[in-house]
């Protein structure tokens, strides 16, 4: 029996042939590369509204183009491979629920999400880190702001809680008091950013911290008298002036060295951009040593005995000695005697202080005198004079003068233009002071006492515009040590120190003759010497010794030429010289008051 043929079976048929007679037509081999279709990332759209699009053309189109299919001379195999695993896709997820999915692609990554587990390309900055901008002094535009009082009100008459209460909550924590009155009286010591501070106790006591999270580092005992405390170059390493010798610790407490050359150490001054360590002993000497090789570089012996007061010049890092006899000296390690020696006191001086330009030193004396002094010139500048003298001095950045007497401690504002009059601020403190020091890019005054430690609020002291490239109080650790190996990299030789620090940055212009000179020392011989006239070979007898003679002859005034001219003009020069002196003398003899008599005078033709 014949099966009969309905529809369905047909169509089948249809879209078979349709298949076959495209892949007989397609050819076989191309010369040309399909390009393969770049698959889309989930960044850049799921591609929803194309997908749509197709769906309708493909369901309204599909019966045209199975029942037209014969009729195209060369489909493409491939598009009609993947429309028809589409469609197929598209029946089955519909067959399952019946309905449309209301949610169509994938689902949305949030741009958080997505930047975080972004990959990130070496040596690509961050999007978060601001650009870096060098701005010249001129455009600095952060003014200081000084403490100002109301009318007939004197500023140094406003206490330190009135001051802390007055300001935000983050600058009014920046006053406090530390009470360590077992171990005191205390030395202290900022380091370069600013951030930590180095208490030093007389009995042994020795403590690190971040002052202003209030965050302890670490805290020792020597268990023997601390002369004095320094941080080095970086906050990672301090150097403490013991009884008998010198000691350096890490962060952490940790003894690192034990240097026994730098004996009965009383005062230290640490050169940052020269990594040495200038040390005053009770000897009398005075000794620099090399922090970034550890090495001493010299030991100068100042034959004036103890040395007890110390600072130095931060612009050209020459160190200030003060002396019992009431001179200050100036010192560099390329010397064995003081570059300058100058009187500035009747009796011993107490404290010496330098400030950041290297223009002007403040020094205080037993005689009760605060003297300031021009070191371009060194010539004193201005006199004042204190009732119970000044132990301690100290200038911040701003050119704020902080001097010491007994327990109270006052500040001095602009003391080198004008004559002052009173101070700019006073407090009064709990037992003698023994160390004062002015915090870098803060506002901020450290004094050391007998009771402990106190940290002062001076308006206007600290310089609001910091190097970010140079001392950054707000570096990470890593970046701390990236400077720290670009610091010693651009270290400064010790032979450079002078007192003009304008002499590092220039050039040596050499002569043509001083480089010729040098030239001829080290060779032995004149390279650029001209070489002896010798005749030259000739043949048939015409080099005998006689022709050679003569042609020698020719030739030997060329030689000379260059000597003769020499005597001519130095010959010259002297009868002038010597027509010039004597009209000297008959001018001078001819000046002389004449008499009336000498015209009588034998010889005399004046008549």
């Amino acid at each position: 029996k014949k099966k009969k043929t309905t529809p369905r079976d047909v169509a089948p048929r249809r879209t078979y042939t349709t298949k076959m007679a495209s892949l007989e037509e397609a050819p076989r081999h191309t010369h040309v590369e399909k390009k393969k279709k770049v698959s889309e990332r989930y960044w850049q759209g799921s591609g929803e509204e194309e997908e749509k699009k197709k769906k309708k053309d493909g369901d309204g189109g599909g019966e045209d183009q199975a029942t037209h299919g014969s009729q195209t001379s060369r489909p493409n195999t491939a598009s009609t491979k993947t429309k028809t695993k589409k469609k197929k896709k598209e029946k089955k997820a519909k067959s399952v629920s019946m309905r449309a999915d209301p949610f169509p692609g994938s689902a949305p990554v949030p741009e958080a999400k997505r930047l975080k587990f972004r990959r990130k390309m070496k040596g690509q900055l961050p999007i978060a880190r601001s650009h870096v901008v060098f701005l010249s002094p001129s455009l600095l535009i952060i003014p200081p702001s000084f403490l100002e009082g109301d009318e007939d009100e004197d500023t140094c008459t406003i206490s330190q809680q009135d001051i802390a209460d007055a300001v935000d909550i983050t600058a009014g924590a920046k006053y406090f008091n530390l009470n360590l009155s077992q171990f005191g009286p205390y030395r202290l010591d900022y380091s370069k950013t600013g951030r930590q501070l180095l208490l030093g106790g007389k009995r042994g006591h020795v403590a690190c911290l971040d002052w202003q999270t209030k965050q302890l580092m670490c805290e020792i005992n020597v268990m023997e008298t601390v002369n004095d405390v320094k941080w080095l170059h970086s906050e990672a390493m301090y150097a403490v002036a013991q009884k008998k010798w010198l000691y350096i610790y890490d962060s952490s407490g940790v003894e690192l060295h034990c240097i026994r050359k730098f004996n009965d150490v009383l005062r230290m001054q640490f050169l940052p951009y020269h990594f040495l360590l200038a040390t005053a002993s009770a000897t009398g000497f005075l000794q620099y040593l090399d922090v970034s090789v550890g090495t001493e570089v010299v030991a100068i012996s100042t034959k004036a005995g103890r040395l007890d007061v110390m600072c130095q010049n931060p612009h050209n890092a020459v160190v200030h000695l003060g002396q019992s006899n009431g001179t200050v000296t100036l010192w560099s390690p390329n010397q064995k005697e003081p570059l300058v020696k100058m009187l500035c006191h009747q009796g011993a001086v107490r404290s010496v202080t330098v400030d950041k330009t290297g223009t002007y030193m403040v020094t205080s004396g037993m005689d009760k005198k605060l003297k300031v002094f021009d070191i371009r010139a060194f010539k004193p500048f201005q006199s004042y004079f204190l009732p119970a003298g000044a132990s301690c001095l100290s200038l911040s950045q701003r050119g704020l003068l902080s001097a010491a007497t007994g327990d109270i401690v006052q500040v001095y504002r602009d003391v080198w233009n004008t004559p002052v009059k009173k101070p700019y601020m006073a407090h009064k403190v709990h037992g003698a002071v023994w160390g004062l020091s002015f915090c870098p890019f803060e506002d901020v005054l450290g004094v050391g006492h007998g009771d402990g430690f106190t940290s002062m609020l001076v308006p206007g002291a600290g310089e609001p515009n910091f190097d970010g490239l140079d001392s950054n109080p707000y570096r990470s650790a890593k970046q701390r040590q990236e400077w720290e190996v670009k610091a010693l990299l651009e270290k400064i030789q010790p032979e450079l120190i002078s007192l003009d620090a304008g002499k590092l940055g220039q050039v040596d212009y050499a002569t043509f003759e001083q480089r010729h000179q040098d030239k001829v020392k080290a060779l032995g011989y004149d390279p650029l010497a001209k070489d002896k006239f010798k005749p030259r070979m000739r043949k048939k007898g015409r080099s005998s010794t006689g022709g050679v003679e003569r042609r020698k002859n020719q030739v030997a005034h060329e030689d000379q030429r260059d000597v003769i001219i020499t005597t001519l003009e130095e010959k010259a020069k002297r009868q002038k010289e010597r027509k010039e002196e004597a009209s000297n003398r008959t001018s001078g003899a001819s000046a002389v008051q004449r008499s009336a008599l000498d015209r009588f005078r034998k010889g005399n033709n004046s008549q």
